[in-house]
């Protein structure tokens, strides 16, 4: 008897999560896969390339819902899902990270009695101003299987009363991308093609609502990015709203009178890939930065007060050094001196998580049939 899975994915973070499981569920000819695309990051052309670059089928259906506040994003992807999963009639939903899709999916199928499995579950950075955290504790608390990425996640989902039976440390699918297609990335040009060298650059991703949307907050980074380009490149592939928060409030000359700031439109996988492995440190408010860089063992520096992954803290090359100006150029000034934190990587991080997740699943349809 085959099991049927739908997979959903929605903004270029989830990309990554989703290629090796549906490169592992392709193994498995008792089960039947579908993939959607709820179109929340819209960009066609970086959608293909990601999709192409890490050889994820093209997905059944292309739901298209484009960007919209929270609500609204939210409210048409529920809509739209909610018809595709009664065409559809799988056996299990499986989501993503912690987007809006996420949270969307996962109501509408558990509304409808079908199962979901949320992968990289447990995750908290225990502020509830970031959106994304109120969709994973959502999405967890109303999940069947729930496959977490290191050991503060089951921690986490335990202390909120969640059965530990639903609970499965299996390490984290974005590493598994990363590891599969590093000696690919090797052979990128993207440091000729932005005209850096190997480890003579600082590596920058910026787009958090809290720190671009406010112009005081952006204007402070700005301010302890001047200072860091004075010893060294930063090379920054800027986020759309990044772009448009710095048109929005007049800052855009300010960031093109330095001259050792490199701005680039976003890269694909591959490019960024190489361009993190390569970096003499990241600057990043990213999650998944965080994550790569440590399995990298490149170092990290959050521009955050708080991360939702602490086993790049607690094991990893991360430090969570927050926004003042001050701080953010010390730290970095201690980097080029040669004071950096070293690590390892977390358990599990070994490249095998979707199989691990898969197994599970397996045995678990297998004991029902």
């Amino acid at each position: 008897m085959s099991t049927k899975i739908l997979n959903v994915v929605g903004a270029r973070p989830n990309f990554m999560k989703i290629a090796p499981l549906m490169e592992e569920f392709s193994r498995h000819p008792n089960i039947e896969t579908c993939l959607i695309h709820t179109g929340q990051h819209y960009d066609a052309k970086m959608s293909k390339l990601f999709f192409e670059e890490l050889g994820i089928p093209k997905p059944d259906i292309d739901l298209g819902v484009g960007s919209s506040s929270h609500a609204v994003q939210t409210g048409k992807i529920m809509i739209a899902f909610e018809e595709a999963l009664l065409q559809i009639n799988p056996d299990l939903v499986v989501v993503v990270g912690d987007v809006n899709s996420t949270i969307a999916c996962s109501l509408v199928a558990t509304k409808l009695g079908v199962q979901v499995a949320h992968v990289e579950a447990g995750l908290r950075s225990f502020d509830r101003t970031m959106p994304e955290e109120i969709n994973r504790i959502l999405t967890d608390h109303i999940s069947d299987y729930l496959f977490v990425t290191e050991k503060s996640g089951e921690e986490n989902l335990l202390h909120e009363g969640i059965s530990e039976a639903k609970i499965h440390l299996v390490g984290d699918v974005m590493i598994d991308t990363l590891l599969r297609h590093l000696k690919k990335a090797q052979q990128s040009q993207v440091l000729q093609k932005t005209g850096v060298s190997p480890k003579a650059y600082a590596a920058l991703t910026l787009h958090r609502p809290s720190n671009v949307d406010s112009p005081t907050q952006f204007s402070a980074i700005l301010q302890a990015l001047e200072e860091v380009q004075k010893d060294i490149k930063i090379v920054f592939p800027m986020h759309p709203r990044s772009a448009s928060r710095l048109q929005e409030f007049g800052l855009k000359q300010h960031i093109e009178a330095l001259p050792n700031l490199i701005v680039t439109p976003p890269f694909g996988y591959l490019d960024f890939l190489k361009l993190l492995a390569e970096a003499r440190f990241v600057l990043t408010d990213s999650g998944g930065v965080q994550e790569e860089t440590t399995a990298l063992g490149v170092p990290c520096l959050t521009l955050r007060e708080n991360t939702e992954r602490p086993a790049t803290v607690t094991q990893g090359s991360n430090q969570v050094i927050g926004t003042d100006p001050e701080r953010i150029v010390a730290a970095s000034q201690r980097i080029l001196a040669g004071d950096f934190k070293t690590g390892g990587r977390p358990e599990l991080w070994d490249g095998r998580a979707a199989q691990r997740i898969v197994q599970v699943l397996l045995k678990e349809f297998s004991d029902r049939a």
